[in-house]
């Protein structure tokens, strides 16, 4: 196989002729979500087992469940530095191979952890091995498309992927109910394994030889540099990374809130799928819509519904009037809007970087995951048996999304996106 037809052969409507020769444009949009989804399985199939869990590893503070999620987001936004220029200089393929494979055996091994430090250990160097389907991604995605068709393929994967929150806590409930809470993380090996084996039959290697690139210092320092400097990737990394902290004090905060303000724990699985339900939804209408707006008209006007929804919440919750049925519908509207906006902020992001791609994908995705990770977590920390801090956070999230556009945009919003052919990447 040859790679300069990479591209050719994962354009829309383009089927393979067999195995090994290529994959198609929809197997690829599949393929991608599987990859994205396995970050969010090892967080979100946790959530009902937090307290048993802890319990179980001599735990009893509330604030300390939280760091089964955060040390896993840890290591999978700390490990994104070093996957960009890996696969920048030997290819996706074998990083990605790499990363599941590791995956797969942390996942096994934080089912046999005896203690809560070894539980944590584990999933710091599971989400430090599964960060390689995060950057890697992006990269495979941007190797082959660019501009608004990007934003297609984000958003159709983003759709699939978002499917994994809707079902993730159901399926973790389900398996509390015959089994211990170690049989997780095997579920998550397994799937890791699923994956792997998916991608070692189907996925080519999707770099472009002259886009390989020296591992060294220097050459990465000048790729980090260009990620950095360029104003359309520096504003749009700090308005995802805002947003992505609101959905990580989402999850966060979600467990406690069901249980000691609402105390309806069981109903946690079914609201979370609700708001999830419609980040799918704002992901489907992403993806039809987007090639004709443009994804600064979506993400812009996401980012605005985003703080409105926030504003009126917080005013219900400054007033005493929160209810289930209140959290349940503003929380699905911010879900929304998230949807809207995460994958345009991302495509935006990336956009200018083409030449430096794996080492952009893993500065922005690091620094998205980090900033967004103790930003959730600080939300999740901060509870106190109300669902203030929570929407607090959110405002203070979207306040700061929108500045950091503004600033980009130079004070305008909503302008057109520059023309490009929307066409995969030759």
């Amino acid at each position: 196989m040859h790679q300069t037809t990479v591209a050719q052969r994962l354009a829309p409507r383009v089927e393979p002729p067999g195995p090994h020769q290529g994959i198609g444009f929809r197997e690829f949009v599949g393929l991608v979500a599987a990859l994205m989804a396995t970050n969010a399985l090892a967080i979100d199939t946790m959530l009902p087992a937090l307290p048993n869990i802890a319990s179980s590893l001599g735990v009893h503070e509330e604030a300390s469940r939280g760091w089964i999620i955060t040390a896993f987001i840890m290591g999978f936004g700390a490990a994104q530095i070093m996957y960009g220029p890996l696969a920048d200089r030997i290819g996706r393929r074998p990083v990605l191979i790499g990363g599941l494979a590791c995956y797969v055996l942390f996942g096994a091994g934080a089912a046999c952890a005896t203690s809560f430090g070894m539980l944590l250990a584990f999933r710091v160097a599971q989400g430090f091995a599964v960060a390689a389907t995060r950057v890697v991604t992006i990269s495979v995605v941007r190797d082959c498309y660019s501009g608004r068709q990007m934003a297609r393929v984000t958003s159709l994967a983003y759709m699939v992927f978002l499917a994994v929150p809707v079902l993730a806590p159901s399926i973790g409930q389900f398996m509390l109910a015959f089994m211990p809470w170690r049989g997780l993380f095997l579920g998550l090996a397994a799937y890791g394994a699923l994956v792997l084996t998916w991608l070692l039959l189907r996925l080519p290697e999707t770099l472009h030889p002259d886009y390989r690139r020296p591992i060294d210092p220097r050459t990465i320092r000048r790729a980090i540099a260009v990620t950095v400097a360029d104003r359309q990737s520096r504003g749009y990394a700090i308005a995802q990374a805002m947003v992505n902290g609101a959905l990580l004090g989402f999850i966060n905060s979600l467990q406690p809130i069901f249980a000691d303000i609402f105390r309806v724990p069981h109903l946690m699985p079914t609201v979370f799928a609700g708001t999830a339900g419609m980040m799918m939804l704002a992901s489907l209408l992403n993806a039809r819509v987007v090639e004709r707006l443009g994804s600064r008209r979506m993400s812009h006007g996401a980012i605005l519904g985003f703080l409105v929804v926030e504003l009126v919440h917080l005013g219900i919750v400054l007033s005493d009037s929160e209810t289930i049925a209140s959290f349940a519908i503003c929380q699905g509207a911010a879900m929304f809007c998230f949807g809207l906006s995460f994958g345009n902020f991302g495509a935006l992001a990336m956009e200018p970087l083409a030449a430096v791609a794996g080492t952009a994908a893993s500065t922005q995705g690091c620094f998205v995951t980090v900033l967004g990770g103790l930003f959730g977590y600080t939300i999740g920390a901060a509870f106190d048996r109300t669902t203030l801090p929570m929407t607090l956070g959110f405002v203070i999230a979207g306040v700061l999304a929108l500045a950091a556009i503004l600033v980009t945009e130079r004070g305008r919003l909503f302008r057109p996106q520059h023309a490009d052919p929307g066409l995969p990447m030759r």
